[in-house]
């Protein structure tokens, strides 16, 4: 029977050992040089290439457009950026609401506690634990949030003004870590959840191309396509959102969980492929 064993030889190599079938009777040690193909969540920082941000940002900006429309549907607040709540947090006090004033700073410390979470996780699990998996780890959080919301609202939601603001919350916290995650792990160069200054971005971008030599910088038209993406991504999805609300309700909720999920097996899923077939390349190599 034929089997494989990876073993971590250390930080740059992995070795990979090929337990043979009868006919070629034998044991192959080969070490790989890790630097080849990776998947979406696994690449860290300045490795990471256009594609896997544009991947990133695209499926992420999806989610987080499904979240803010499906939040301004059911609950009248946006839930994926936290810059108007500045300045509303800024009313309340002027006007002596100090409880509603302590209701907004609530909810913008949930989004800079999940932010902070998310990065905390990578940096204290970095050479602890696999990239994966500290990756994997603030989006398994963010679903777990979401779906909170989305079972609230079905069984135990009685449209009460706490219970709202609870809710809010919950889905700012959410944003908070997909947010963190999104620019932990692409070196700050993707940021999903707000659109103000990516469509600032676009608009000097654009301003940029009026000169030739900019459109043909390499660099300056990738930058562009990433920003593009995300922003066709995030309102897709909030089309998504607003059309299945008509049919699914709150469950609309249950719907932005699976994307997540999606993003995660994904990414496994790649992981799997290329781990198998690189195995049968060489084990077809040392057959021959």
């Amino acid at each position: 029977m034929e089997s494989f064993v990876i073993q971590k030889l250390n930080k740059n190599q992995l070795v990979l050992h090929l337990n043979l079938d009868m006919q070629t009777k034998g044991i192959a040690r080969i070490v790989l040089n890790k630097g080849g193909k990776e998947n979406m969540l696994r690449k860290y920082s300045n490795h990471r290439t256009i594609q896997d941000n544009i991947k990133l940002g695209g499926l992420t900006a999806f989610s987080a457009g499904m979240v803010n429309v499906a939040s301004v549907i059911v609950f009248f607040s946006f839930t994926s950026n936290v810059t108007g709540y500045y300045a509303v947090f800024a009313q309340e006090i002027a006007k002596g609401n100090w409880y509603q004033g302590a209701v907004v700073l609530f909810w913008i410390l949930l989004f800079l506690i999940g932010s902070m979470f998310s990065n905390l996780i990578i940096i204290h699990g970095k050479g602890k634990f696999s990239a994966y998996l500290t990756h994997s780890i603030p989006l398994v959080l963010e679903i777990l949030s979401i779906l909170f919301v989305g079972i609230y609202l079905d069984v135990f939601y009685e449209d009460s003004l706490k219970e709202t603001e609870i809710l809010v919350g919950a889905l700012l916290f959410a944003m908070g870590l997909q947010n963190g995650l999104t620019a932990s792990i692409s070196n700050s160069v993707v940021k999903t959840t707000h659109l103000t200054g990516l469509t600032t971005d676009l608009a000097i971008l654009i301003s940029m191309f009026t000169k030739e030599a900019n459109r043909n910088n390499k660099d300056l038209v990738d930058k562009f396509h990433l920003l593009l993406t995300i922003v066709t991504s995030y309102v897709m999805g909030g089309l998504l959102s607003g059309i299945s609300f008509n049919y699914l309700s709150n469950k609309t909720f249950y719907v932005v969980c699976f994307v997540l999920l999606i993003i995660g097996l994904y990414d496994h899923y790649k992981l799997y492929l290329l781990k198998k077939q690189f195995v049968k390349r060489h084990r077809e190599e040392l057959v021959a």
